[in-house]
């Protein structure tokens, strides 16, 4: 058969220059920076040498493994495989330089990365200390610790206390939980919180405590915050509120009256709201409640010491002196013989009087009480009845006055 004319007497791959491009170009592209995987043929005191898939063996110099961990360069042989960053390409002698530490510090990054998107807690040793925190690493990465990141319980002061110094070295050393918070690899800036570890953990504490609690529970836990309207107590990583109406069954004006920062207290679950992670809780339904025993202590027409908590436009109430759980209505009928227009016209809060028990409701938590009838002057013919109806307007759907 006759061969084209055009057609080269040598298939391509045959040609002399396509085999010197085969022979002397690199098998793959390396750019500098590229994070590659390479075989170490050759380990020197001067160099490492590194097959990474070119036609020319990269080499990680003399002065990049002085700075490598003594322990981990003993370890390298050849035929091991190893990472190692493209510093350069084409090197001064036309070799490709190569980094082990830059390849460790990307992957490093990468977790730190990966760390800060999981919150997922660390616990690594405080490896130094300096005047406004302390210094732990991850990999070959140095992380920062603040202060102010650091647990409050560990009663570190501020850092412009001169005790602050002293407080920080002596955590070197000890191996403290934390989360990394931020990761910039650009501004090299890797900082860490044990204050947001303990949130982490309080987190998932309370996700447990949440999924367990029941209503009629009998837990203990320690008091976290004191509020003007209760406190909040830890069950575990989860708050509940104790109101101020649940904490005792006498009148308490503030939760710092009864109880205290870090108290440990016994408490019963009232409701739980799963959804809104709400649970609210009391202290004083587990003591005996007062009024159940009330009709052993009072009877109607007795004469008792009282002491004027509130005034309303139907009344005031009265707390018995040296009974001040049990709280009782002056009825505006029952404060004095003339008609008047508001109970302050006859009483002030903090007055202590002496009143006759005229109504008696202990299942309902009501009394009634006289001013008027305590003077020996006689009831009027409307006044039970105006009484009642009052008691039921100001206590609806059966609530105490306490």
């Amino acid at each position: 058969m006759r061969k084209d004319a055009n057609e080269s007497p040598h298939p391509a791959d045959d040609h002399p220059l396509a085999q010197l491009l085969e022979e002397y170009a690199p098998v793959c592209s390396l750019e500098r920076g590229a994070i590659v995987r390479g075989v170490i043929v050759q380990v020197e005191s001067s160099a490492l040498v590194v097959d990474v898939g070119a036609k020319c063996e990269g080499v990680v110099p003399e002065r990049e493994l002085v700075r490598l961990d003594p322990q981990f360069l003993a370890s390298l042989k050849p035929g091991d495989e190893v990472d190692v960053c493209v510093l350069n390409p084409d090197g001064p002698r036309g070799e490709i330089v190569l980094s082990i530490l830059k390849a460790q510090q990307a992957q490093d990054w990468c977790r730190a990365r990966a760390l800060k998107e999981s919150q997922e807690i660390v616990e690594l040793e405080v490896e130094s200390s300096n005047r406004g925190g302390v210094l732990v690493r991850i990999g070959g990465l140095r992380g920062f610790v603040p202060a102010s990141q650091l647990d409050p319980a560990r009663g570190v002061p501020r850092i412009s206390d001169p005790a602050c110094g002293e407080a920080l070295a002596a955590l070197v050393g000890e191996r403290i939980r934390l989360v990394v918070i931020e990761a910039d690899q650009d501004r090299n800036r890797l900082i860490l919180s044990e204050r947001a570890a303990l949130a982490r953990q309080r987190e998932e504490a309370g996700k447990r405590v949440l999924a367990t609690l029941q209503e009629g529970d009998v837990r203990k836990g320690r008091v976290r915050n004191l509020t003007h309207f209760g406190a909040f107590i830890d069950l575990g990583g989860l708050d509940g509120l104790l109101h101020l109406s649940e904490i005792s069954w006498e009148p308490v004006g503030h939760p710092a009256d009864v109880l205290q920062v870090g108290q440990e207290v016994e408490v019963l679950v009232l409701s739980v709201d799963r959804e809104r992670q709400q649970v609210a809780l009391s202290m004083k339904r587990l003591e005996p409640d007062p009024w159940m025993t009330v009709g052993e202590r009072y009877q109607v027409g007795q004469l008792v010491q009282a002491r004027i908590t509130r005034l309303t436009k139907w009344g005031a109430f009265a707390r018995i002196v040296g009974d001040e759980a049990i709280e009782g209505l002056i009825h505006i009928s029952e404060l004095d013989d003339r008609k008047i227009n508001h109970p302050s016209e006859v009483v002030q809060p903090g007055d202590v009087v002496t009143l006759r028990v005229v109504r008696l409701e202990p299942e309902r938590h009501r009394m009634g009480l006289s001013l008027r009838q305590a003077l020996g002057r006689s009831p009027s013919p409307s006044s039970a009845d105006s009484l009642s109806s009052t008691v039921e307007r100001a206590l609806p759907d059966g609530s105490r006055a306490a």
